[in-house]
């Protein structure tokens, strides 16, 4: 879960991408790296939301890092069922970059 999250963190970082796909992957790094948080706690959760609502328990992420996920999500679930994808350039940056601090608390976790 760990491997993949970070091979999908290093493809959206490629500007030759879509926006859509960056997000994509961006958002799809988060969710895994979120997943593999809770399971390492002992915890297992079958609403994508949740994960993300539980990292202040599991890796002791801050709540204003944990609302740019949140923001994320509602805008994946946008683009997913409403076929709605709002171009936000320094959200996306905003994703990355909370991704990869999500990445080393993740790390540092008995996994």
């Amino acid at each position: 879960m760990v491997s993949a999250s970070v091979d999908r963190l290093t493809d959206a970082e490629n500007n030759g991408l879509s926006y859509a796909s960056r997000f994509d992957l961006a958002y799809n790094a988060s969710h895994g790296l979120a997943l593999a948080a809770l399971r390492a706690a002992g915890y297992r959760s079958d609403k994508r939301y949740l994960v993300f609502q539980c990292l202040t328990h599991t890796v002791n992420l801050d709540k204003g890092r944990i609302r740019i996920f949140s923001i994320c999500h509602d805008r994946r679930n946008l683009a997913e069922y409403e076929g709605h994808m709002e171009v936000d350039e320094p959200l996306l940056e905003e994703l990355i970059l909370n991704a990869k601090e999500l990445l080393g608390l993740v790390r540092r976790l008995k996994i």
